[in-house]
């Protein structure tokens, strides 16, 4: 474990929120990983029981005997800490989607809102991100050329799922100060001091402007996402208002953070590994298996929603109680020598690649295949229009970001040309 020096007599429980965590993950998964593959330990504001262990975090992932809902358990509210001060409507909207939900609530939800998300509308989208990613490196471009370098992640990675989600909510451009306002609160503001703001302001406001929407929506119907929620029907079934709002929600966050991440990660990691670089550009065509293995080395999502253990479970000699919140560390188990061949090389011919980075079982992202669509392309069009691409910086100057649960960067300052 080079580059950290891990103790063998670690105080229990870990804080897995620290900077030091943080700057140095894989070392820690890994002495997880063969020390204490179930692990008790503080992520987030949780004490929780980590999986590390590929085969752990796939049972956990599939198994009944953990839920998503933990009133299922405790009788009470669905929140994973007390909430003693009432929230508005929009909070626990926000909160307590479909993602927090468990079957058969759950599957109605998915097959609901999987009807929004059509083979036709992905393949619209997809000529939509070509021409956008052209424009926003026409800009990015000339930025580097006149400012020495650019920030590819504010300026590249972030405006391509906000407009493509803009777009595929039928938002008009009228509105778009309004819709942005809201997709920064939801990915910035649910931590930190901003949260109170956020809870009681932001997204009030946000819930406001998503009802006034979909009352235009249901009276003028349009060819996008929101409209196909509003219509989409199973079984007799079709989502109520507060149902829906709380899909828009989810489709921002998820929509948003997971893409922007995943663009900037897999560049920087590229970056990093100039003949895998060197690699891509002489055979355009890997750009899929490219991804699929960014994801798998340097994906941005680390772990799924806490989960609860509805029954005693014993595990690696570890009495996992009855109510406990269990987390799958994803990062750790892309990394899992038991599965993967040379887990810590990163190789975009990798095959097969049965990474975690969206997640498995009923949850798996439903919006996986739109931000496989938004990586490939863009880092696809990068790669053409820059060939001369690369760091600005020391790569020690980068910043990761302490975010339980990520593995995300502050920033990606690259020289274009």
């Amino acid at each position: 474990m080079a580059g950290i020096q891990i103790s063998s007599e670690l105080k229990l429980p870990l804080d897995l929120n620290s900077k030091a965590f943080a700057n140095n993950k894989y070392a820690y998964y890994q002495w997880m990983r063969e020390n204490s593959p179930v692990f008790y330990g503080k992520l987030s504001i949780l004490n929780a029981y980590v999986f590390s262990r590929y085969e752990d975090c796939v049972m956990l992932l599939k198994d009944p005997r953990f839920v998503r809902d933990r009133s299922t358990i405790t009788g009470g509210n669905k929140f994973p800490v007390p909430s003693f001060i009432p929230l508005p409507t929009s909070a626990k909207l926000a909160i307590q989607s479909m993602i927090t939900e468990d079957d058969p609530d759950h599957k109605r939800l998915r097959g609901l809102v999987h009807q929004a998300f059509t083979r036709k509308s992905l393949t619209k989208v997809s000529a939509r991100i070509e021409q956008l990613t052209y424009t926003l490196l026409n800009k990015a471009g000339a930025k580097s050329r006149a400012e020495g370098s650019v920030d590819l992640k504010s300026e590249y990675a972030l405006p391509i799922p906000v407009i493509v989600i803009q777009e595929m909510m039928g938002v008009s451009e009228a509105d778009m100060p309004r819709f942005r306002e809201g997709v920064r609160a939801m990915a910035t503001g649910l931590s930190g001091w901003a949260i109170a703001r956020t809870l009681f302001w932001d997204l009030p406001q946000l819930s406001k402007f998503v009802r006034e929407l979909i009352v235009r929506k249901r009276s003028h119907p349009g060819d996008d996402i929101l409209t196909g929620l509003i219509q989409a029907e199973e079984d007799g079934h079709q989502l109520s208002e507060d149902e829906i709002v709380s899909m828009v929600f989810l489709i921002i966050v998820a929509g948003y953070e997971t893409t922007v991440q995943l663009i900037t990660n897999g560049v920087l990691t590229l970056l990093q590994h100039p003949q895998q670089l060197a690699k891509l550009r002489a055979n355009p065509d890997l750009i899929g298996s490219a991804v699929e293995e960014m994801l798998r080395f340097a994906g941005p999502v680390h772990s799924t929603k806490p989960m609860y253990a509805t029954e005693e479970i014993l595990l690696h000699d570890v009495t996992i109680p009855r109510g406990a919140t269990v987390w799958p560390c994803l990062g750790a188990a892309n990394r899992d020598p038991a599965v993967f061949d040379r887990p810590e090389v990163f190789d975009i011919e990798r095959s097969p690649n049965k990474h975690l980075g969206f997640g498995g079982g009923i949850h798996a992202c439903l919006g996986a295949p739109l931000a496989r669509i938004e990586a490939k392309i863009a880092i696809a069009n990068l790669l053409q229009r820059s060939p001369s691409l690369r760091l600005a910086v020391d790569p020690s100057d980068l910043k990761v970001q302490v975010r339980p649960g990520w593995h995300t960067y502050k920033s990606l300052p690259v020289i274009l040309s």
